[in-house]
Order: structure tokens, then C-alpha cells, then sequence
């Protein structure tokens, strides 16, 4: 019997190229950035580094899990706009929390392949500083002695209250079934610190980063947008949370729940950042002249039980090379999201992965998980290391709270090994 989930097979769709913001931490220097610019800035580098013209993208797919102003309405619609593409272009916004940005290369690869438009414009963005202080309880106003509901969004949004767990006591119960330490949790993230700072050493990084600098978004007849950078600061140019975190120093932090594994050393980084990328058939690729970073070839999405969600990946990557006809050792290399070091490790032993062939150049926990940005980021990162490593095949995953996960399938148009 078939592993539960679905599965999608592309035959022909291509990503084509891509860019992203620095990541950068929370309450940091892009804070106070509107996530719609985010997006407009990634999107506008995007379709630059592609050489695609705005007038060919037919259709836009964005991603943003919390609102980061009141316009998150209309965040799909004016990324399109601003971004250049044409105005009877259509544009949606797509949600599956931590795997947001994952599911708009399925969407695209689907629309793509079912003809609706040749080529498709992705964009993830993310304020995780703007996440509100908010109440839903208020409509009707406040009644006297009633307790005033004002609550820290994202805080509030990392509880899932059917199963009357937050995220990271997913990974500690996930610690527990697979008998992972603390030691190495926090040699896993030590790991994790050093190799994003060595790739951001060798110039890897910054290959895949538009500086965010202020500057005016134009739209002939439509207010001006733009991106204001505050103070003295006259651009952001590099991911800000990577450092060298040796175990010691990791092992001093607190954790989160009295004898736990999990800390704030070990867990994915808050930070603010929006990625994009450009998915195309083949046919417009060729017509086009293009050079495409990687083939998507399949997309697999599972449900998982709510309290070991983090688990999600794992389903999700054995229905993804089980319906793909690949075994687990002929991918050369994985992106799978650090939401927190023990569920990630986890996925290891669940899978027997070789950690060898895992977020070659950093994860979440030293760059960061801006929600809807991370897909995005992930693929893209994965498309280029298979690029200058070689290897045919790599995959891009993550868990998603509430009991999920998602997988992508790539293929190197240039492999060698």
C-alpha cells in the first residue's frame, strides 16, 4: 500500500533563478519594513537575475503568514504590481505555515503544467518583528471587570491548542521517542552556526542576497511604495544571526522547559526576510534561451500527528522518492528546516540520513525561519549547492505546525555526479 499524503509529478518546470533579502534578526535593522516591500524587493531581484520580463510572468504565488501591517489584504496583489508584472495578471496568496514557501513551487509547477501561463512568479516574505499585538475578542467592545484579550500574536500562534502543545514541546517529545541528548542538540546547532558562517565566508551566501537599501518602488498612476532604511544604516547586505556558537557556550543557555533539550541556541532564529524565484515550463525556457538552476520534478505533502509535527518531513521525503522511483541515497543533498535541533534530528534517525549531505551551508537555527520566506530560501539555497557541488538530485522539506510536512524533489540540469 501507497504511503497516505499526496504527490505530484512535473514533468517539465523549471526554476530558473531566484533571490532573497538578508535574513536578518528580529527587531532588527528591517523591523520596521512593511513585508509587502520585503517581497517587491525580492521579486524585483528575482525576475533581474532571470532576465524575465514582468510582461511574461502569468502568474504570481506569494506567501506571508502573519500580518505585518494592515495591508497583508492586498500583499499579494501589490507585489505583482510593483514587482512589474502586468495588470491583468492574477496573484494569490498561499498558507501552510512553515511550509509556505514550498508549496508555492507546487502551486506554480501545477499551474505551469496544467497551462495556465508559462511562467510564474514565487515570492515568500516575512516580518517576524511585525507580528501584532492583537484581540479578537473586542467587536462588541469591553465589558467592566472583563479581562482585556490583547495577546502577542506570534507567541499565541506557536500554541496548537487541539493538541494542548506548543512548537517546541513538539521537539521535546520528539527527543524523547528518539533518545536524542542535549549534548547533541547542542552539537548539532554548533554544527549548524559553522558551516553558515564558513558559507558566508566564501562568498556562497551573499550569492543568493539582494542588499536592501531605500529606494522608491514606482507604478505609474498608484501611490509611490519604497523601502526607508532608519538611521545611519544605508544598506543591509548580509544575514546577521550566524556566529561561531562552539557546544560550551551553547551548553550554558537555559533550556525552555526544565530539562529539556530545546533552548533559544538551539531553535530556529527569529528574523526578518523575503525570497523569490522565477518557475517556468520548458518550453519558455528554451524559447528564451534560459539556463535553468534546477528541474522541479515532484512535490509531496503528508499529515502528521499535532504533537511530534516536527516529525512531518520525514513521511513526507519517503512518499516524495517512493512515488518518484529514487532511493534515499541517491540525493546528494538535503535542505530540511531546523525549526528546532532535536526535530530535526529526529527526521535524521527516522530517515538514517547521512547529516553529511544535510544544510551543507547552515540551517535555521544560524540563519533563521521566517515563516512563509523559509520554502523559498531553502530551495533556492538547495538549487544552487547542487549546482556548484554537482550531485543529480536534491530535496527541500519541512514540518508544519498543526502536524504536517512537505517536500520537494529537484534535479540539476548540470549534474556530474
Amino acid at each position: 500500500m501507497a504511503s497516505k499524503g499526496f504527490f505530484n509529478a512535473f514533468q517539465d518546470i523549471w526554476i530558473l533563478d531566484g533571490a532573497r533579502t538578508p535574513m536578518v534578526d528580529y527587531c532588527g535593522a528591517l523591523g520596521h519594513i512593511s513585508p509587502t516591500d520585503l517581497g517587491i524587493k525580492a521579486a524585483r531581484a528575482a525576475l533581474q537575475r532571470a532576465a524575465v520580463p514582468g510582461a511574461h510572468i502569468g502568474s504570481v504565488i506569494t506567501g506571508n503568514m502573519a500580518p505585518g501591517d494592515f495591508e497583508q489584504f492586498m500583499l499579494p496583489r501589490h507585489i505583482a504590481l510593483y514587482a512589474g508584472v502586468p495588470i491583468e495578471v492574477p496573484a494569490l496568496m498561499a498558507q501552510r505555515i512553515c511550509g509556505t514557501g514550498f508549496e508555492l513551487f507546487r502551486q506554480a509547477a501545477e499551474q505551469i503544467q496544467g497551462g495556465a501561463c508559462d511562467a510564474a512568479l514565487v515570492v515568500g516574505t516575512e516580518s517576524m518583528t511585525r507580528n501584532p499585538i492583537c484581540a479578537f475578542e473586542h467587536r462588541t467592545g469591553f465589558k467592566l471587570g472583563a479581562e482585556v484579550g490583547f495577546k502577542d500574536y506570534m507567541w499565541e500562534a506557536l500554541k496548537d491548542s487541539a493538541a494542548g502543545i506548543n512548537m517546541i514541546q513538539t521537539a521535546e517529545n520528539l527527543a524523547v521517542k528518539y533518545g536524542i541528548t542535549r549534548v547533541e542538540v547542542d552539537q548539532f546547532a554548533s554544527d549548524s552556526f559553522a558551516k553558515a558562517v564558513a558559507a558566508q565566508e566564501s562568498g556562497f551566501l551573499a550569492g543568493e542576497i539582494v542588499p536592501v537599501v531605500t529606494e522608491k518602488f514606482e507604478l505609474a498612476g498608484y501611490k509611490t511604495r519604497g523601502i526607508k532604511l532608519q538611521g545611519k544604516t544605508l544598506e543591509v547586505a548580509t544575514d546577521t544571526h550566524a556566529r561561531l556558537s562552539p557546544p560550551e557556550v551553547l551548553a550554558k543557555l537555559r533550556p525552555v522547559y526544565e530539562g529539556g533539550v530545546q533552548t533559544g541556541g538551539n531553535s530556529a532564529a527569529l528574523v526578518d526576510a523575503a525570497a523569490a524565484a522565477v518557475v517556468a515550463s520548458g518550453a519558455y525556457a528554451k524559447a528564451e534561451g534560459k539556463k535553468p538552476l534546477a528541474r522541479v520534478v515532484a512535490a509531496a505533502v503528508v499529515g502528521v500527528p499535532p504533537e511530534i509535527m516536527g516529525i512531518g518531513p520525514a513521511p513526507a521525503i519517503k512518499l516524495l522518492l517512493e512515488r518518484a522511483g529514487l532511493t534515499l541515497d541517491q540525493i546528494g543533498r538535503f535542505e530540511i528546516n531546523e525549526a528546532q535541533g532535536a526535530q530535526t534530528l529526529s527526521v535524521g534517525r527516522e530517515l538514517g540520513l547521512d547529516l553529511s549531505k544535510l544544510n551543507v551551508n547552515g540551517g535555521a537555527i544560524a540563519l533563521g525561519h521566517p515563516l512563509a520566506t523559509t520554502g523559498v530560501r531553502l530551495t533556492l539555497t538547495l538549487a544552487r549547492e547542487m549546482q556548484r557541488s554537482g550531485v543529480r538530485y536534491g530535496v527541500s522539506s519541512a514540518c508544519i505546525g498543526g502536524g504536517q510536512g512537505i517536500a520537494l524533489l529537484l534535479e540539476n540540469p548540470n549534474a556530474t555526479a
